[in-house]
């Protein structure tokens, strides 16, 4: 790879990597500002909006042939995980929900090795290994509690997203990545709407934090982080992209960290070191291999 394309490269992870930083914050707004016991609410009015947006603003329409895909993408990647997002949000403490997340990059290498036998680099393998045991140190201890259905939705959650990255870069949606985002970002929405209606509790009255913390999460935490994500998924390998989504529950226990004060020991720094160094090693591994 060239210093153009490499520079050209970096660019696309930096600006990919700022989506999982954005969901980072997903669990810290969830748990310190919106009304409690409201997930598929929470999910709904996170995606719905900015699906509508991206929608007026783009007006593309999806070939025939790509509709069936298109249902597909956005239940992995927007109704089902927005869901479990969220319920696993609400039941278990940010950093902890976040780092089961993190068997994300290793479940992207299981498909593209099981389905499309190609097999990652050893170090990538390694790197992605290195970066969920960071996460655990980073995270676990004796004090930590497992809420069952938290652990669970959590779990099916990264295995959501996870298929959802394989997926869009196995079938290429012929739509720009605005009208891609904005499509699977509605149709997730329509999804999430029923079980919204039919399960949670009508909205109280929001105070102007409880809204102002809506609207981050639409704009910033669906809106520009979905439309980051995708182009990368376009731009970028596919373990590339899944190992960013390391910094995900890096940004939830940071935030953590500096805004509600939670305890972090040097075990946990040299978890920090560790998962900061296996999705730099899989971003230059994949540099060095183009």
């Amino acid at each position: 790879m060239n210093i153009t394309s490499s520079m050209h490269y970096w660019r696309d992870v930096i600006l990919t990597a700022l989506a999982p930083a954005i969901w980072g914050s997903t669990y810290i707004v969830t748990s310190e500002i919106l009304p409690p016991d409201r997930p598929f609410t929470a999910a709904l009015i996170r995606v719905l909006p900015a699906g509508l947006l991206l929608l007026l603003f783009t007006r593309r329409i999806p070939l025939r042939g790509d509709v069936w895909r298109l249902v597909v993408l956005s239940a992995l990647n927007i109704g089902v995980f927005q869901a479990l997002l969220f319920v696993a949000a609400y039941r278990l403490p940010g950093g902890l929900a976040a780092v089961l997340g993190a068997i994300q990059p290793l479940l992207v290498m299981v498909l593209a090795w099981a389905v499309d036998r190609r097999a990652p680099a050893q170090i990538t393998l390694w790197s992605a290994v290195a970066g969920v045991i960071g996460m655990a140190v980073l995270l676990l201890s004796p004090q930590t509690t497992f809420e069952p259905i938290g652990v669970i939705a959590a779990l099916l959650g990264a295995a959501c997203m996870a298929t959802g990255v394989w997926l869009t870069r196995r079938w290429q949606v012929d739509l720009p990545v605005l009208s891609l985002t904005g499509w699977q970002l509605v149709i997730g929405g329509l999804m999430l709407a029923p079980v919204a209606w039919l399960v949670d509790a009508p909205l109280p009255v929001l105070t102007l934090p409880q809204w102002c913390a809506y609207a981050y999460l639409s704009l910033a935490g669906a809106l520009l982080a979905y439309a980051l994500w995708f182009r990368g998924i376009t731009r970028l390998p596919g373990a590339a992209v899944a190992s960013l989504g390391l910094l995900s529950p890096l940004a939830a226990v940071a935030l953590g960290w500096i805004v509600l004060s939670q305890s972090m020991t040097g075990t946990a720094f040299i978890g920090l070191i560790i998962v900061l160094l296996s999705v730099f090693a899989v971003q230059w591994t994949t540099v060095r291999r183009g």
